[in-house]
This record gives structure tokens, sequence and C-alpha cells, in this order.
């Protein structure tokens, strides 16, 4: 019998006496040629939501336009293929980079490749540290023969339905009349964390269920995702456990939404929106 919850935990207090390193280093790797706005909302988001430090790991061609999106993360540029993805060279240089990070996702505008495969699944089954896997690393993952790998730490899939419905060998719509049992089942089974996107997002540990009440249809537009991928990460790294970091982030995510709704409504709004909306969500999370 699985348990439901619908309270949420307090955020980790900032003291006035604190410096970039008290909250927390998170490492996100993706982006690719003309996808670099992904990463870039990941980075913008992670840094909204209170991290110290973010680091946007992607490929060297791309890594000017990226690093144009916003002064204040850093870059680091990686071996590429000849279409602009991430290498499996770049696996050292990630390695290096993970030892000083707290949190760690993969995903935004990775692109696909047999590479960018083999690096997600090398990072899957080793790292330490959480790992958010979001967008083109659920569709790498999807396409391993014989399942996922045994994760070496806490795991966390952000799937909206498609990319659900791809890793269990269903399909959307099998995932949407049935939601929080398939995440659940999923979770436990894979041992990892599973945010089933959507209306009402499902996140799960496979023991527990949490549904998120907040959010609207202004979500319903590219590049929300990539928001929410840099929330949970920056959650995390600053000391909420992987599990109420996702059941918080997707909270503030979906309440950033509304905020924007309030100002110019849902229909005209865009991902580059929500970072800004996410630290008036969490100054109002912390009033109450």
């Amino acid at each position: 019998m699985r348990s439901h919850l619908e309270s949420l935990p307090a955020l980790p207090t900032r003291d006035q006496d604190s410096h970039k390193g008290s909250y927390g280093t998170v490492l996100l790797i993706g982006g690719s040629r003309g996808m670099a706005g992904s990463i870039a909302l990941s980075g913008i988001a992670a840094l909204r939501t209170g991290c110290g430090l973010a680091f946007l790991a992607c490929p060297e061609s791309s890594q000017g336009i990226i690093a144009s999106f916003e002064p204040s993360y850093l870059t680091i540029g990686l071996p590429e293929d000849e279409d602009g993805r991430i290498s499996y060279e770049a696996n050292s240089r990630i390695r290096e980079q993970m030892n000083s990070a707290h949190a760690i996702a993969i995903g935004p505008g990775l692109g696909s490749s047999r590479d960018t495969e083999l690096l997600l699944l090398d990072l899957y089954a080793t790292t330490e540290q959480p790992l958010v896997i979001d967008a083109d690393g659920l569709n790498a993952l999807s396409r391993l023969p014989d399942g996922l790998p045994k994760p070496n730490g806490p795991r966390i899939l952000t799937p909206h339905p498609g990319e659900m419905g791809r890793l269990t060998k269903t399909d959307a719509k099998t995932v949407q009349q049935n939601r929080e049992e398939i995440a659940a089942e999923f979770a436990e089974k894979q041992q990892c964390i599973v945010v089933l996107k959507g209306h009402q997002t499902v996140v799960t540990d496979g023991q527990t269920v949490f549904v998120n009440m907040t959010g609207n249809s202004g979500l319903a537009t590219g590049g929300t995702g990539d928001v929410l991928t840099g929330v949970i990460t920056s959650l995390i790294a600053q000391g909420l456990s992987p599990f109420d970091a996702t059941r918080v982030g997707v909270y503030l995510h979906g309440s950033a939404a509304e905020i924007i709704a309030e100002k110019i409504g849902e229909d005209g709004l865009i991902a580059s929106d929500l970072p800004l909306a996410v630290a008036e969500a969490i100054h109002r999370y912390r009033l109450h």
C-alpha cells in the first residue's frame, strides 16, 4: 500500500553570515547546436532557486551562445562531434568538474547520438551524487535494450507522458490512464524518483506519492521542463533530500506559472518568464 503525501517541507534556512559556497554547486550537462537555450534555461532557473554556483557543461562551439544568455553562471566547453553534440571524449572533463558538484543534471538540449547515450549510461551507473535526468537523457535511457542500469546514487527522472511511455515500453495514452500507478511501479523497480509531468504532476519514489496541485496551461510550452530541471537540481544542492527537492520543485514551478498568469494570463507565458517568477514563488513560500 503506497502512502500519499500532501504537506511540503520547509526550505533550507539562509544565514546572513554566508557565502556562495554555503548554498551548493550544481553541474548541468547539455546543450547542442540549435538547442543552446535549453541548458541556459536550466542554469538561470538553478540560480533563481538559490544555489550558490551553477556550472553549465556544453559543447565548445555552443559555449559562447550559452554564456551570452546569463553572466551569472559559468560555462565549461566540452569536446563535441561534427553535429555539435557533446562527445564521449568529454567524460574525463565532466568527471573532473563533478568533484565539486553537490547535484548534477543531464539532458536539456543534449541531442541524440551514440556518444551522448554512452555518456549518459556511464554517469547513470557510476555517479554518486544525485543525478537529475530530463529530455534527451530520458530518451537515451528508453533505448537501452536491457533496461536501466543499477544506479550508484539517487536518480531523479522527469518524463512527460510521451517519455514515460517510451521508458515503460507503452505509450502516452496508456500512461495518462493510470499515471500514479505506472510512475510508482517504475520508480520502485528502477530504484529512482519519477516526476511524471503534466496536469497534477506525480512525484514518487515507488513507496510514497505526491500529486502537485499548482500550475496552469501556460506551462504547456517549450522549455518549461528545462526550467524545472534547474529548480530541482538547485534545491538538492542546497540540502533538501532528492524526494523533498522534487516535491518542492514541482510546487514552486507550478506556483511560478500562477504568478505569471496573475500578471499576463496563461496564453503568453514562455519558459524564460519562469525563473524570476520561481524566485517570487520561493519568497511567498517562505512567508507561509
